[in-house]
């Protein structure tokens, strides 16, 4: 082996600007999507090589982050005075299959309003399943991991820095996970939209998205169709209290099943919270705690 290609093992070069982890100690990923994905990765064996990023991720040397569908890219700063190129591909669900998650989702109430809300609430992950498309990958084999640094472990340094700041760009905006995997926010929300209007048979209200909409247009994107108990009610004739005293506190239409929430092991506060300070207890505490919380633990 060459003294050059001892070289790219050496100290990374400073960077000033680059993207840096917003997490300085500890597990990275806040909310369950990040946290979710890591913990996918993690089960593909790749814990320990993830950890060889984890400082790349907080010392910034993370230049550039782009995710598309498909598709996300990375420049990372290593030791050479040229950043390398990272690359991690994950299979976009075609239209045909998206068209009929939207389908879904704005058959539930509750996902629309959530959704509209920005936010991704974790039952989400179930639905993507019984539609036939996973959000996470099911297999390493299924993610095709580049970067143009000699190392030949895979994942290297740079492409678990990217696996790092990619969680973190999840906790920042929750709809770039469904965009890697062929839908933006701004799509989504307006294709769910038009479907919301279409079953309540009210106009469609206007996207965000919407360029150089006046202000009466983007006011408007607030008034959307009714949702929940008042799209359920919306239809049915007002009767008389003196007429349904009976039946007063009974649900005038049959009201849907909650979607069920996924089932988590006992120990999943731990996995969010991350190892204990060394002062405490540090990984040994941690341990001891998993087992005191799978002992008592359902089961």
């Amino acid at each position: 082996m060459s003294t050059d290609r001892f070289a790219d093992y050496g100290r990374p070069r400073k960077v000033d600007g680059g993207l840096r982890a917003r997490s300085a100690r500890g597990a990275i990923g806040r909310s369950w999507w990040s946290r979710r994905f890591l913990e996918v990765l993690e089960s593909f064996a790749l814990g320990t090589r993830l950890t060889r990023g984890r400082s790349y991720a907080r010392a910034g040397q993370v230049l550039r982050l782009d995710i598309a569908p498909g598709r996300v890219t990375a420049q990372v700063q290593g030791s050479r005075p040229r950043p390398y190129e990272v690359s991690i591909a994950l299979a976009a669900f075609p239209a045909a299959l998206w068209t009929r998650i939207e389908d879904e989702l704005a058959g539930q109430a509750f996902f629309s309003a959530r959704l509209l809300a920005g936010d991704l609430p974790d039952e989400l992950e179930e639905l993507f399943v019984a539609a036939g498309a996973p959000l996470f990958p099911a297999a390493v084999d299924e993610l095709t991991q580049r970067c143009n640094c000699p190392d030949f472990a895979v994942p290297c340094k740079h492409l678990a820095a990217t696996f790092y700041l990619l969680a973190e760009a999840f906790d920042a905006d929750p709809f770039e996970l469904l965009h890697w995997r062929g839908r933006s926010r701004a799509d989504l929300l307006d294709r769910l939209r038009a479907r919301r209007a279409e079953a309540t048979g009210a106009a469609t209200p206007p996207g965000p998205s919407t360029p150089d909409a006046p202000a009466s247009v983007v006011d408007a994107v607030d008034v959307l169709p009714p949702v929940g108990a008042a799209r359920a009610l919306a239809g049915l004739a007002a009767t008389p209290l003196a007429e349904a005293v009976d039946r007063f506190w009974a649900a005038p239409v049959p009201l849907p099943d909650r979607p069920p929430r996924l089932a988590t092991g006992p120990d999943l506060l731990l996995r969010q919270l991350g190892p204990p300070a060394p002062a405490i207890g540090g990984p040994g505490l941690l341990e001891r705690l998993r087992r005191a919380y799978r002992a008592f633990g359902p089961g």
